[in-house]
């Protein structure tokens, strides 16, 4: 299909540069080595034969028929913003492209370049960015935003934005041998100083003010106006540009007319429409006057300049009464402002606060959830618990004699039983467990059977019981090979959970948080997290339990 559009196209072209050729008086030979059929030429030749036919009918029908090949051969345009783009000095612009209709563009060679197409100021080229033809001023101040690269949506993200990047920007689009391109137009913004306003001197009968001002970009437009608001002619003005592309200005004036009183200097953005002003009194005495009688006045040139002092003085005080009284009122108007927006600024940094807060928490619940993993680290933010176990009973149902002996050893002076006489195994030295984190570690060597963890005295009750019956387990059970974790109260299994344990562990260590109704158990052997009541609520003192047999047979 594109070699047949291509083919009439090029008939289409030659047909005309016949015409043209003909109309100049060119012989035949070309239109017979062109290839065209005899038909077609023959309708030609009659066509030229009309006058005027080439330069009023012809060569738009040419260009109408280039225009729709190509549209119909490249099968996509390229579209910008009809606005041109605004951005501040020294801000970041981003400047849009889409194809139309939508398709996915990862594939095409895209280039953004300014009235060249090389180099560029960026370049994207199988599926990357291309930093070989990028133009210097552009290089780590571009990149290409590809969110709807997918939809034909591409944008130029141009970082820290300079004088001189403002003006047009083209992207192109190449897909194969087919390519189109649109135009964006960038507008850079540079807000310069406050002008300064001051008095050069006499001057045809007036004085001479002057105004400065620097940092502007494009070039600034320069008023005067009097106190009235009438707008003044400038007498000179010029401007020149810094190194960075910005605009100095000055321009001058010449008052004639003592009675202005005032004269102001606006400079104003052509783009934006924003401007900065200042203004200057001007005294009326300093006006020059002419006289006659020059040299009379040279003696009382000093009592003269004394008396233009004091005018101007008095002058002075008047007119910066009335300035601080200007300003005091639009310091008033400000401080009002100023406090409803800090007010409103505390209201969104509360609510930014509150909102950090919260995430702060949250990773600090999952970093705090990620280290309880590691027993040695959470040894050091919880207390040893004063426990002792009571290895004699502990050696007595062991069945090796080897151990037996080496737990004789260890054996401290203690009963059979605790006070209790609750066949519990562990005795806790200190106060029950009502607040804080405490943590101890249970040898349970190689028995086959035990029950470790601790039980809960009812809030209710001032005094231990002896009849664990009424209280509340939560405790690790082995029998044999299996393992499970239990909640047990009143002969009642609240919750029962079997353990996939692969090695048998030689020494826990059991870790108790209560106000954050905790209790974990380790394998201290391995470092290995075993299991975790997180669902416990503690209400009443809490005692360790450690036990040889299962709960079922303890009780």
């Amino acid at each position: 299909m594109l070699t047949t559009r291509t083919t009439r196209y090029q008939l289409s072209l030659e047909l005309g540069l016949v015409v043209a050729l003909r109309r100049s008086g060119v012989s035949r030979k070309p239109l017979a080595q062109s290839g065209c059929e005899k038909e077609m030429c023959g309708d030609v030749e009659k066509m030229v034969g009309s006058p005027g036919y080439y330069a009023g009918f012809l060569l738009p029908v040419l260009l109408l028929q280039v225009s729709t090949w190509y549209s119909t051969v490249s099968g996509f345009s390229v579209k910008g913003p009809v606005e041109p783009i605004v951005v501040l000095l020294g801000a970041d612009a981003t400047l849009p492209c889409q194809l139309s209709p939508e398709q996915s563009a990862t594939h095409m060679h895209i280039r953004w370049h300014r009235a060249q197409l090389s180099p560029a100021v960026l370049v994207y080229q199988n599926g990357q960015e291309q930093s070989g033809e990028q133009m210097l001023e552009y290089r780590g101040r571009t990149e290409l935003v590809r969110d709807s690269i997918s939809k034909g949506g591409v944008a130029l993200l141009i970082q820290h934005v300079r004088a001189s990047d403002h003006g047009q920007y083209w992207c192109h689009f190449k897909d194969g041998h087919s390519s189109q391109e649109a135009v964006v137009e960038l507008h850079v913004i540079g807000l310069g100083s406050v002008p300064r306003v001051h008095m050069m001197g006499p001057e045809d009968g007036g004085i001479r003010v002057l105004c400065s001002a620097e940092g502007w970009f494009p070039k600034p437009r320069v008023q005067w106006s009097d106190m009235m608001g009438v707008k003044l002619q400038s007498l000179t003005e010029s401007h020149t540009q810094d190194e960075d592309g910005l605009f100095h200005v000055e321009a001058s004036l010449v008052v004639t007319d003592s009675s202005l009183g005032n004269v102001t200097c606006s400079i104003q953005n052509p783009l934006s429409g924003q401007e900065k002003v200042s203004a200057i009194f001007l005294p009326e005495p300093f006006f020059p006057r002419m006289s006659p009688w020059k040299a009379a006045l040279v003696g009382t040139v000093p009592v003269l300049v004394l008396l233009l002092t004091g005018i101007s003085y008095i002058g002075w005080r008047e007119h910066e009464a009335k300035e601080r009284e200007v300003k005091k009122r639009k310091k008033e108007s400000q401080e009002r402002d100023q406090m409803e927006n800090e007010k409103e600024l505390a209201l969104k940094a509360k609510e930014n606060l509150k909102e950090e807060l919260e995430q702060r928490k949250a990773l600090y619940r999952l970093v705090w959830k990620k280290a309880l993993l590691y027993p040695d680290w959470r040894k050091e933010q919880f207390q040893p618990a004063t426990v002792t176990v009571n290895q004699e009973i502990f050696h007595q149902n062991n069945s090796d004699p080897e151990r037996k002996e080496n737990f004789k050893e260890e054996t401290h002076d203690l009963s059979l039983r605790d006070k209790q006489g609750d066949c519990n195994l562990i005795t806790l030295n200190q106060q029950d467990f009502t607040s804080g984190k405490h943590y101890w570690e249970v040898d349970v060597k190689d028995a086959d059977e035990w029950t470790l963890g601790i039980y809960e005295n009812p809030t209710d009750s001032r005094e231990l019981s002896k009849d664990l019956k009424n209280k509340k387990f939560r405790v690790l059970e082995k029998k044999g090979c299996e393992y499970r974790a239990l909640t047990y109260y009143l002969q009642n299994i609240s919750l029962q959970e079997c353990l996939l344990i692969k090695k048998c562990p030689q020494k826990i260590v059991i870790f108790l948080d209560y106000e954050d109704n905790d209790i974990s158990f380790y394998d201290m052997t391995e470092g290995t997290h075993i299991f975790s009541f997180t669902q416990a609520s503690f209400s009443g003192s809490l005692y360790p339990y450690f036990n040889l047999k299962p709960m079922k047979l303890s009780l």
